[in-house]
This record gives C-alpha cells, structure tokens and sequence, in this order.
C-alpha cells in the first residue's frame, strides 16, 4: 500500500489494520509536498516569526515564546506531558488503524514537518511494533490528544509497546530487538502528531466495515424469522418501494424478496389464512433495516473524509505564505456520525429481538410451540435466548446516547467546547458488538422455528441459510446448553459463512 493523504478507504485501512505482513510506504508526490512545506516552516524559523506550536507553548500557554534552542525539548516535553491515558489499550489492529491514519493526515503536507515523521511512523506498521495506547482520556477535540501522544511517546523511544507475543513491554526493547532507530523531534512535530481525530476515526471505520456483514445478516435472519412465522412477503412488493425511494428501503425489500423468493412450501400452506397484516418486526423491515443502511452509507462517507484530511493546527500553506491557526482538529463530524451510528444499529438489534419474542411466543408464532420446545413443562426451550437478547437491546439503548452532546471545557476554558467523539465511537463499537449477538440469538430462534414446521421446505435462500447453521448448531430435540449454541452461531457469522452461502445461491445482497 502507498499514501498520498488522498487514498485511503474503509476497505483498505480494513486491510491494513488486520494485515500485519503488510507494507505501507509514502508516495513520492506526497514527500515531495511535506518537503515544500517543511522548507517553508524552516524558513520561517530562521526569520524569527512567531508561529503557534513552533515556538510558542500549547493550548493556555499559547502566548509563551519558546527559545529556539529550546525547540525541540520543547516538543518532547508535550509528548510527554500529554500521555496521560487511562483504561485498557486500544487492540492492536485498532492501533495500526490509527497509525494508518495519522501517516495518511500527515502526507497531505499541510502540516510543515518532515517526511521523516510520516517514514517512522511507517516503519512501526512495517517492523509490527504497535505502541501501548490507553483507550480512555480523550475529549475529542484539539484532537485525540491523548491516545495520540501515546503512540506519538512509542516513536520516539519512550512508554510500552506490544512484543510478538502481545505482551507489553518498554518499547525501548522492542526497538533494540528490531534495530529501530526512534525518531527524533524537530520544531513542530510533537504537535503534529497529536492534533487530530485518528483515534476515533480507525474505531470507527473498523466496526463500519464489520457492519456491513450485519446489515446482510440482518436481512437473512429477519426473512428467516417471517418463514418460521408464516408471514406475508407482499409488504416487499417493489411497487411500494417505488412510492417511497429511501435507498436503503429499495434495497432491502429487493434483498427479501430476493431471500424469500416468489414461494415456498410454508408459505403456500398459509395462503388463505385469515391474518391480514403483520407485526411491525416483519413488515416493516424494508423500512428500518433501509434506514440503518442509508445511515450506514452517510457514516462510511463522513469518515472515509476525514481519514483522507488535514487535521492539524496550525495548518501551512506553503503556496500561499500562509500559516493558519484553525480547528480542524475538532472531532464534532466524526463524534455526530458515530452517535448516528450507534443509535441506528440499536434499532436493528430491537427490531430484530422483537422477531425473536414473537418466535417463542405462540399467541404471535403461528402453532410454533411455547418457547420453540417440543415437551414445554420438562424443557423451558428458548425461553433465555429471548430474555439473554432483551438484555443487550436495553444495554444498547442506554449506550445510544449521543456523546456528542456533551461538553466540557478544558486547558483553563481555551479548549471550551468538545466533541466527545472518541466516546461515541467506542460506544458504538460495543452496540454494534451487542447487536451481533442480538442477530445470532434470532438467527437461533428462527432455525429452530423452521425445522419445528418440517416436512414443509422454507424459500431456496432460507434453507441454504439453515443448512448452513446446522452444518455447526444441530436442532434442539430437548434443553441443552443453550450458550453453546450461540458461540457457534456467533462463530459462522463472524467467519461470514451464512451470508457467503446464500449469496453463492442467489447473487450479492445489496447495501
């Protein structure tokens, strides 16, 4: 991989995270940018301009003229004093991520350091030295201050790293061990590597690319549970979709009807009966499940943006003889999007719970027994995976609350308003976590459902999508250890076995 601060997507940084034999190197019209603009900052010093974050303190201590043979103490000294983090530490593909990310911002040359910066951070991606990063402690705004200064502390041949074998250890020893030379801070680079929204951003784009599995999964598992309810497929007739044009809402009754296909033996056995509609769960998928991806997509843009910015302040534009102090670094665009995720896989976990209450429940299922168990009484059946899936929609609804609108000044009222971005994206990395689980306890309920109508045969598609599961969770004949079950669900899904197979049978499910 090569980067321009330009290039980098979901699917590469995707890659790049969970690749450790993988090598990145800097374009050579990128290193020709940082090299123009590393020239003009030097310029600038020898001018005797004062410039903020060169030769000035930070944030309250902006006003504070640093000598220039203090310059580069003066940028330890901020790395230093900023890798305050706290908590469990960042996994390391999530640190690679961030590494990525960090290079990429730096690449595009508005930054005035040297490309040296950009080629060590590289050479850690490239040697698989991941520093030790904190993963509470930051406010989002004036960038992931912390976290950032972490991994900035590991460049420079101070704080912890991971060894081969995922320990932590002084990153000292690891750079002895792999003959790494570590960097060198000039005049503004300690700043430099530490304003921006890395941090959040690799979070983010990481459980985005995991997501896009769900949202397939989603689909499944929901065609799957209107088979085991004998529900209607007419609510996916693309004539209603063409009166309401939401992307996603076109695109996923497209998937069910793709799914479910025109027919099959269990919904032919209730074609006369006298239901008329429904419940929401089942009908009204095209809707929720479309607008979890139309969020889905909105999200994906807005941090595919800000993985290819310039993040830093302040911000030189050598051209234009221009050094701009700026807030670039405010995390409020990533913190608004990843609280717009978080709340919108909430709802596909609670619509997807819904399907599985109204499975166990034979008022609502159908003549499917209490509990999906044939010998109600001695066995209690799927009454716990019901009840395990209500758990973690409700946990989900209080992690749903935006982190963004928080705020809380900080730096003696400088840093006033912030964008608690780095909360929102860890929190929707454990609501999307949950929804997982949410869809894997359907998913059980409603393989469980359909053999309990056999000999009648669901959809081509559902059954590839149950012989799939059964290759792995045998049918519950009595109680058993229902937890087991669920791993091995969870197991296939992560592997992305289920929807593989139903789009070998049926072509590519859309997004």
């Amino acid at each position: 991989m090569e980067i321009n601060g330009s290039n980098l997507n979901i699917k590469s940084v995707y890659q790049l995270a969970h690749d450790p034999k993988a090598k990145v190197s800097l374009s050579s019209d990128a290193r020709i940018k940082m090299k123009f603009s590393r020239s003009y900052i030097e310029k600038r010093i020898l001018a005797g301009d004062v410039m903020y974050g060169v030769n000035t303190g930070f944030g309250a201590f902006s006003s504070i003229r640093i000598s220039d043979s203090e310059i580069e103490e003066l940028q330890k000294n901020l790395i230093r004093s900023h890798s305050v983090g706290v908590g469990a530490a960042f996994s390391i593909p999530q640190t690679r991520a961030m590494m990525l990310l960090r290079a990429n911002a730096l690449a595009r040359g508005h930054s005035g350091i040297r490309d040296e910066v950009v080629d060590k951070i590289l050479e850690f991606l490239n040697h698989q030295i991941h520093p030790v990063i904190p993963s509470q402690g930051s406010v989002g705004a004036s960038g992931d201050l912390a976290p950032l200064s972490h991994l900035a502390l590991a460049l420079i041949g101070e704080g912890e790293a991971f060894d081969d074998q995922g320990d932590v250890v002084p990153v000292s020893q690891i750079l002895k061990l792999k003959k790494v030379k570590p960097l060198e801070l000039q005049a503004k680079e300690g700043l430099s590597l530490i304003n921006g929204c890395q941090v959040m951003t690799a979070i983010g784009l990481l459980e985005l690319e995991k997501a896009d599995r769900l949202l397939k999964l989603a689909d499944i598992a929901g065609a799957m549970s209107l088979e085991a309810l004998k529900g209607s497929r007419s609510a996916f007739d693309a004539l209603i979709s063409e009166t309401r044009p939401h992307a996603g809402e076109i695109k996923t009754a497209a998937n069910l009807r793709k799914i479910l296909n025109l027919k099959s033996e269990i919904s032919e056995s209730h074609a006369f009966c006298d239901r008329v509609q429904d419940a929401y769960s089942l009908r009204c998928m095209p809707a929720v499940h479309g607008a979890v991806k139309d969020t889905w997509q909105y999200v994906k843009n807005i941090l595919e943006t800000e993985a290819n910015s310039s993040t830093d302040n302040p911000l030189v534009f050598a051209e234009q003889n221009k050094i701009l102090s700026c807030g670039n670094f405010h995390g409020m665009p990533v913190a608004f999007a990843m609280d717009f995720a978080g709340i919108s896989f909430t709802s596909l976990g609670s619509i997807s719970e819904c399907r599985t209450a109204k499975l166990i429940n034979p008022a609502m299922s159908a003549g499917l027994p209490a509990f999906l168990t044939q010998n109600g009484g001695l066995n209690s059946g799927h009454m716990i995976v019901q009840v395990v899936a209500a758990s973690l929609v409700s946990e989900n609804k209080v992690l749903a609350h935006p982190a963004s609108v928080d705020s809380i000044p900080t730096s003696a009222e400088k840093e006033d308003h912030v964008s608690m971005g780095t909360i929102a994206a860890r929190k929707f990395a454990q609501i999307l976590e949950n929804t997982y689980q949410v869809i894997s306890l359907e998913l059980l309920s409603a393989s469980q459902g359909l053999d309990l109508l056999k000999p009648l045969k669901p959809s081509g598609a559902v059954k590839v999508a149950l012989d799939t599961i059964r290759q792995s969770v045998p049918f519950a004949e009595k109680d058993r250890i229902f937890a087991f079950d669920q791993r091995a669900m969870k197991k296939i899904m992560d592997q992305n076995l289920i929807v593989e197979a139903v789009e070998k049978e049926i072509g590519p499910l859309s997004l």
